[in-house]
């Protein structure tokens, strides 16, 4: 049984990128908060959101998380949306990045500032082979935060690098999440995150949105254990 979400199973990889795109450039066409995503499943999504809504200027782009690498660094989940989202477009948003150039708890602190008490409208999430969701990994200290929207978080799998991530509370505030989950490689985190029971074992089983709406734009191979 579906536990929470509206789940969205799309045929193959680029469908599902195609859906999360048109969820992302109706998010910027209304000028929502839209928090982005990091590792490789959203690239995709976020060039065909590029091409369906090159405006984005009434938008603010935020992060869920970040690796504490320069904003130029391969592994910057800034430096994938500004090559995958942000230079395609011919206006951009307003830019809210995590200074990963920074020690973790600073850049945690700096970006808890601004981040202030917004509440995000859109969420884009991922999910990792280990249940993990954003820079929150399975059984870490960090799922148990409840003051805090911002914290410093160890890694739990590579790259090995701090990192700084949004806790539970300030992403259950979105009015919408959208996890973004393709690949065989997810199917079984995908069962545990949507089909079973709550658990920090599988932080994305934690996350839905309090009184907003969230939703799992899936493709065939990730969804292959799960039932409605």
């Amino acid at each position: 049984m579906i536990r929470d979400v509206e789940l969205v199973v799309c045929p193959d990889v680029e469908a599902a990128a195609q859906a999360a795109a048109e969820r992302l450039a109706e998010a910027a066409r209304a000028g929502a908060a839209i928090a982005l995503s990091g590792g490789s499943t959203p690239r995709r999504a976020f060039e065909i959101a590029a091409q369906l809504e090159p405006n984005w200027r009434r938008a603010a782009a935020w992060w869920g998380d970040e690796r504490c690498v320069p904003p130029h660094d391969a592994r910057s989940n800034y430096r994938l949306a500004r090559e995958a989202l942000l230079d395609r477009l011919a206006r951009p948003p307003e830019v809210h990045r995590i200074r990963g150039e920074l020690p973790a708890e600073e850049a945690a602190a700096a970006y808890e500032e601004e981040l202030g008490d917004l509440r995000l409208d859109l969420a884009l999430m991922g999910i990792g082979p280990d249940g993990h969701t954003a820079s929150l990994f399975p059984n870490a200290p960090t799922l148990d935060e409840r003051e805090r929207r911002v914290v410093a978080a160890k890694p739990g799998l590579e790259p090995f690098v701090e990192r700084v991530t949004l806790t539970l509370p300030a992403l259950r505030a979105s009015r919408v999440v959208l996890f973004l989950v393709t690949g065989a490689g997810k199917a079984d985190a995908a069962r545990r995150a949507f089909a079973e029971k709550p658990s920090k074992e599988t932080p994305a089983s934690l996350l839905r949105s309090d009184d907003g709406a969230t939703v799992a734009i899936i493709d065939r191979a990730a969804a292959r254990d799960l039932a409605n």
